[in-house]
């Protein structure tokens, strides 16, 4: 494999990692309106903090391997944000809100997982990799500590 290809599959674990990232943050930035449990909005942002400085590790990384983050597009920005609107009108309570952290979480675990996967014989850089579990890790965390919340 060139160097140019090992490069490429390193920028794509990144930008898959930064998208993932970016999108938790924009999802917490959504739900906070909502939460009314003071617990869960100390909670959130603590993760809010955590998925920004991932961002910007990410961000640090993809600028070695001069890459430019590509943000998500306005539009798939905007479904989100009118999904989440949506779900919470119906149901706002902390348990729901949990809820949708996990389902959030659980999909940014199954992206990542694909992204490994595939990147697993690829050659792309140790640092990418250990960013994309990192990521991963604690992703799987926030499913076990929003469970705390469901009832």
């Amino acid at each position: 494999m060139t160097e140019t290809m090992q490069n490429q599959k390193t920028a794509d674990v990144l930008q898959a990692v930064y998208k993932n990232v970016k999108m938790a943050s924009d999802s917490i930035l959504n739900i906070m309106p909502k939460v009314k449990d003071e617990q869960l909005k100390s909670d959130l942002t603590v993760l809010l903090s955590a998925f920004d400085a991932f961002a910007s590790r990410t961000a640090k990384e993809l600028a070695k391997e001069g890459v430019t983050p590509e943000e998500e597009g306005f539009m798939s920005k905007t479904r989100a944000k009118w999904g989440t609107m949506m779900n919470t009108m119906r149901d706002s309570t902390s348990s729901h809100l949990a809820e949708m952290m996990v389902e959030g979480a659980t999909m940014g675990v199954n992206d990542l997982l694909r992204v490994l996967r595939e990147a697993e014989n690829s050659k792309a850089s140790e640092a990418s990799m250990r960013l994309a579990r990192d990521v991963c890790a604690f992703e799987e965390k926030i499913v076990e500590d929003m469970r705390a919340y469901l009832r």
